[in-house]
């Protein structure tokens, strides 16, 4: 910096403010410095800017899964959106392991980060609390517990009625939950609005049709095995989410049992039958989400956190079409 500086015969300081964008530099002092950044190939020192501000020039996300198209949607959006800020993406995957989400996200906070966005898995967040003071966290999908926070969310209960109710206006009334980890918002709500839908359609509701902790091969078929051999047996299924409905697609018996799964998947619409699905838009929620973090880094007074629902959109393919046995 020293060097342009001492070529253009202007400060160092001058030469910050140009490279950071400043807009207080007169144009032709700005394209002077510029040419010279170019011609000395310029580069900032990173390690030297995060010594000085006490924080890097990265963003982390924490997601669940990173190879799960929805997670990374969120993942893409927020990188698009640091980028243009000169900021860089650090990306980590969660699992499903709700006892590793502390020591993992204790890691990427200790780089001192400019901002973290997190899908959470934990069942208690109230220990984030004292990072926050320093850091923004905002959340994507998932709500936390015990801690104050910006969220960006889908609506699930809204989408967990809106696919029951789909499938019982084709005449279903044997309809079977599949869900993931039952202690998550996201499931939360939508098994409150699948029990919503069968409420309002003056059916019951039967826990025996609830399968949980549907997330692998074997637990898919244990638990269409057991769905299949109630006495009266679904004849339709509300998948929860899309690893779920990927899953049970493989296990279900071909043709027999319609089903409207929870978010929309590479592939979905070329199935046969193609899956109906609640659509969602990742990437309008991981472009909120980096938003929001930026906003907190430039506005660090700004102490109110809100809860952001998104809509979501039943899309009807084939597969909520399935003739009743």
């Amino acid at each position: 910096m020293r060097d342009v500086a001492a070529r253009a015969g202007v400060s160092a300081k001058t030469v910050s403010r140009v490279f950071n964008d400043d807009p207080h530099v007169l144009p032709e002092t700005r394209a002077k410095i510029e040419q010279i950044m170019r011609e000395l190939n310029y580069v900032p020192n990173v390690l030297a800017t995060t010594f000085r501000s006490g924080k890097t020039s990265a963003i982390g996300v924490a997601v669940p899964d990173i190879v799960d198209p929805y997670f990374a949607a969120i993942a893409r959006a927020v990188d698009d959106v640091a980028r243009k800020r000169g900021v860089a993406t650090l990306l980590t995957n969660l699992g499903d392991d709700p006892a590793r989400e502390r020591d993992v996200l204790e890691s990427l906070l200790s780089r001192r980060l400019a901002g973290l966005i997190v899908a959470p898995i934990g069942v208690d967040h109230s220990w984030l609390k004292r990072w926050t003071e320093s850091t923004p966290v905002v959340f994507v999908d998932r709500s936390p517990t015990g801690l104050p926070a910006d969220i960006f969310t889908d609506n699930d209960e809204a989408g967990g009625h809106q696919a029951t109710s789909h499938l019982i206006g084709h005449g279903h009334k044997r309809i079977a939950y599949v869900g993931d980890s039952f202690h998550l918002s996201t499931e939360v709500n939508r098994l409150a609005g699948y029990r919503r839908a069968l409420t309002e359609a003056g059916l019951g509701f039967d826990e025996a049709l609830v399968a949980s902790y549907v997330k692998d091969r074997d637990s898919t078929r244990a638990a269409v095995e057991r769905l299949m051999a109630l006495p009266g047996r679904p004849t339709a299924v509300f998948s929860s989410n899309a690893r779920s409905s990927m899953l049970l697609l493989r296990a279900l018996p071909e043709a027999s049992v319609a089903v409207v799964g929870f978010g929309d998947f590479p592939l979905a619409d070329l199935l046969r039958p193609a899956l109906t699905v609640v659509d969602q838009d990742p990437d309008q929620i991981g472009l909120l989400a980096a938003g929001r973090v930026f906003e907190r880094a430039d506005f660090p007074k700004r102490r109110l956190k809100r809860t952001n629902v998104l809509d979501v959109t039943l899309i009807e393919r084939e597969s909520c079409k399935v003739a009743r046995p």
